[in-house]
């Protein structure tokens, strides 16, 4: 990796660790660019989970207090996040990698699909809340939330948006809280996976270490101000990185 690459990658980790901090979808930033460097698409893939572990604890740590009150949610989420990781993750490895680069382009497409949908989820976020609603969102949100895990313990992208639309629709709370913890059980799978990854031994170490420098910062930056930034401006970006992802895929 060049020095410019490298400047690129820690660049990469702020935006993702930011975005993450903020509504999800990070990852959409980080692994074009970790393709870009010439990384295999496993490669890229587990070395961008591990490195964006430190910036999602950045994350829950600027939003720690939103999470007062939630310790039983947490642990009851946070078990279903942790099995759904740890199942995305073994999937990860032991489909043959070529099953992966078949399926990635799919799954950014969803991630696209979920980052421009989300001002829609938004409104019927807003509009369940001022309904009827179960406190805690029933087997419904267990199942979901598992099922979330497992495709962020896979690949991740828009994990956040996946979680923000569950938790809104099904909880019956402030979207600022939701989005804590939201931020607690993006960690916990993109922990728990990493762990399985680091078994594995597949992990591009400088890829991960700039990522997480730069996500460290970005996590700050994204619980801080990150409120105050244009969501469309924010959008678009992702759909355009996104994009991109999608095309050097198919073309190689």
């Amino acid at each position: 990796m060049s020095p410019w690459e490298a400047v690129g990658v820690f660049a990469a980790g702020i935006g993702a660790g930011a975005i993450n901090a903020v509504v999800g979808s990070g990852t959409l930033i980080t692994f074009p660019v970790l393709l870009a460097v010439g990384l295999p698409p496993v490669t890229a893939n587990v070395s961008n989970t591990l490195g964006l572990v430190p910036g999602s604890l950045s994350g829950a740590y600027g939003y720690r207090a939103e999470l007062g009150g939630q310790r039983d949610r947490l642990i009851r989420l946070g078990t279903a996040s942790l099995f759904g990781g740890i199942l995305g993750a073994v999937l990860l490895l032991i489909l043959p990698a070529d099953a992966f680069q078949a399926i990635v382009p799919v799954l950014i497409g969803i991630a696209l699909l979920l980052v421009v949908l989300q001002p829609w989820l938004a409104k019927v976020v807003a509009a369940r809340r001022t309904g009827p609603a179960r406190a805690e969102g029933g087997i419904a949100l267990i199942l979901g939330v598992f099922a979330s895990g497992v495709y962020g313990g896979y690949f991740g992208a828009a994990q956040g948006v996946l979680l923000l639309g569950l938790m809104g629709l099904l909880l019956a709370d402030d979207l600022q809280r939701i989005n804590a913890t939201k931020n607690i059980l993006a960690m916990i799978v993109n922990g728990v996976a990493a762990v399985v990854f680091l078994i594995d031994g597949r992990i591009d170490w400088t890829a991960a270490g700039l990522i997480a420098g730069g996500s460290v910062i970005g996590g700050q930056i994204g619980s801080r101000v990150g409120r105050r930034l244009p969501p469309v401006a924010l959008r678009a970006i992702i759909v355009v990185v996104g994009l991109a992802a999608i095309v050097k895929l198919l073309l190689g």
